[in-house]
């Protein structure tokens, strides 16, 4: 599949990218979970009460490409778990885009939301509700794959990621409905909810097999590295996303849009700040990575298996990282995203008078 490639200004990757080797394993069944969860149709135009995308859709957005890229050391087990899982948070952000964001149905969205929350049952073997729609079948197919004997831990954790990253659609939606562009401040917490970040680190984990030693996992270090590895993600994405986001689904809640608002600056002024907001958080995680963290494990007093064990995560950490990068300036999801942007002083306003004008 040939895909575009969609030059991002100035984005700083110092890993290198690479590829699973079940890449070809996963792109041959990459349709199979998909289409028996009711997400994907024919090439038709798909339709809320039938599928979520057509089959023209679907492999544009070179999933497959995404979690091989991601995950380069997985298995083809893990490798096609965090796939579907993939598929899934795709298939909810474009659901909730089409069904509530475009028609800014905000009612309709903490319906649907509400419904979702009883599918995110952190309780081994809890009684699901039965699904009425595509996203709703994916995550109640997912829940009893989800945790294995190894990744027990992440059961609660996890799933009160997935209800951080589905609540924040609602707030999406109501800051959109208002005309009302976040807080800069605000919004780099409130992205790592939005992106579903919080879950990475579980997909390291899953990938790698190794966890970040009990030891160290709550100290300040460890802390700032998972919130500039996670911050990477979100950001990023917003630059790659900006005009789909912004010029197609008429949404507030962007990087790009926060800077402008909040700094008075243009929009191309503000795809530059947020470049190097982006590239400073990468280089934040690499100093932790490389000065803070080897002293924090010598005072730990970590052995050499534990020592051996975060190196293996911190190494998918940085491929998860490198993978995304990829994926977002090579996915036609984010085409066309090429510079130059509009230099008007500020683009928000447009965005915010038909936002006012949802119902």
């Amino acid at each position: 599949m040939t895909v575009q490639a969609v030059k991002l200004p100035g984005l700083w990757m110092p890993h290198p990218a690479r590829v699973n080797p079940y890449l070809p394993a996963l792109r041959e069944e990459t349709e199979t979970w998909a289409r028996e969860m009711g997400m994907l149709g024919g090439d038709e135009r798909p339709t809320a009460r039938r599928a979520i995308w057509s089959r023209s859709q679907f492999h544009a957005m070179t999933v497959d490409q995404l979690t091989a890229s991601t995950l380069p050391d997985a298995s083809l087990a893990a490798l096609r778990l965090n796939h579907r899982f993939n598929i899934w948070a795709l298939a909810w952000d474009d659901y909730f885009a089409s069904a509530f964001k475009r028609t800014g149905d905000l009612a309709g969205a903490l319906v649907f939301t509400s419904r979702l929350h009883a599918f995110l049952r952190p309780e081994p073997g809890a009684r699901l509700p039965e699904p009425t729609n595509a996203v709703e079948r994916g995550i109640a197919d997912l829940q009893p794959h989800l945790f294995p004997p190894r990744l027990a831990h992440w059961r609660h954790g996890f799933n009160q990621a997935l209800a951080r990253y589905i609540d924040a659609g609602v707030q999406e939606l109501a800051n959109s409905r208002a005309g009302r562009v976040p807080d800069l401040i605000e919004y780099a917490q409130f992205r790592r909810e939005s992106f579903a970040a919080y879950t990475a680190p579980y997909s390291v984990e899953l990938a790698t097999g190794a966890r970040i030693p009990e030891q160290i996992r709550h100290s300040r270090t460890v802390r700032a590295l998972l919130d500039a590895f996670m911050d990477y993600m979100g950001l990023a994405n917003d630059i790659a996303s900006y005009r789909r986001e912004v010029h197609e689904e008429r949404d507030v809640n962007n990087l790009v849009l926060v800077l402008a608002t909040s700094m008075g600056i243009t929009i191309q002024e503000a795809v530059r700040a947020a470049v190097d907001l982006v590239n400073a958080r990468l280089r934040h995680f690499e100093h932790l990575r490389h000065s803070e963290l080897p002293l924090l494990v010598e005072r730990a007093g970590l052995h050499a298996g534990e020592q051996a064990e975060l190196e293996t995560w911190l190494r998918g950490a940085c491929g998860f990282l490198s993978g995304l990068h990829s994926w977002y300036t090579g996915a036609p999801r984010y085409v066309p995203a090429d510079i130059p942007f509009p230099e008007q002083r500020t683009s928000t306003s447009a965005v915010m008078r038909t936002c006012d004008a949802n119902p």
